[in-house]
């Protein structure tokens, strides 16, 4: 059986895993999601927000065997090799609790420790109809960044975070 992997592009998160027998998976990642790959989210009472990853933010990698990567697949990310190549062993990333802050004007990503390097963020927050796509970065030795969207006090909505380095948090959120 072959472990292949869809990611995200931009800061290497697993967000999709399946094992296959045979050849494995195509390369081209439209060919197994599409346009977009949604990711949903219990908003309770019968409510689910949909956040969708769109086909050209994402990638195909065939993988080492990681069984864990199929039950939690944002726990773990894709490191690609200075040329762009994906490296075969998948990464554990960093847990985390708490951090997500969402807000009137905005989401808060705060996470525990700050890197050397500047940490690539890529937010999805569902809003009736729509899904915002929110991109930035925590500064170099800092540990948080705000991402401005305009949202409704006291609503609830599907969260996707992906903070490089760290495992991917789905979850639903009240704008305070």
């Amino acid at each position: 059986m072959a472990l292949s992997v869809v990611y995200a592009v931009e800061t290497g998160h697993v967000v999709g895993a399946l094992a296959l027998t045979g050849a494995g998976a195509p390369a081209d990642v439209a060919a197994l999601v599409g346009r977009a790959l949604p990711l949903r989210v219990s908003l309770g009472a019968g409510h689910v927000a949909a956040l969708p990853l769109s086909a050209r933010e994402l990638a195909v990698a065939a993988v080492d065997e990681e069984p864990a990567s199929l039950a939690a697949p944002l726990a773990f990310g894709v490191e690609v090799t200075p040329e762009g190549k994906p490296k075969p062993a998948l990464v554990r990333l960093a847990s985390w609790t708490g951090g997500i802050a969402l807000a009137k004007e905005g989401i808060t990503v705060t996470v525990k420790v700050p890197a050397a390097r500047p940490t690539p963020v890529v937010a999805l927050v569902s809003d009736e109809q729509d899904t915002h796509v929110l991109a930035g970065e925590i500064p170099a030795q800092q540990t948080q960044v705000k991402l401005p969207v305009t949202l409704v006090g006291g609503t609830v909505h599907g969260v996707l975070v992906l903070a490089a380095g760290w495992a991917g948090r789905l979850e639903k959120a009240t704008v305070t």
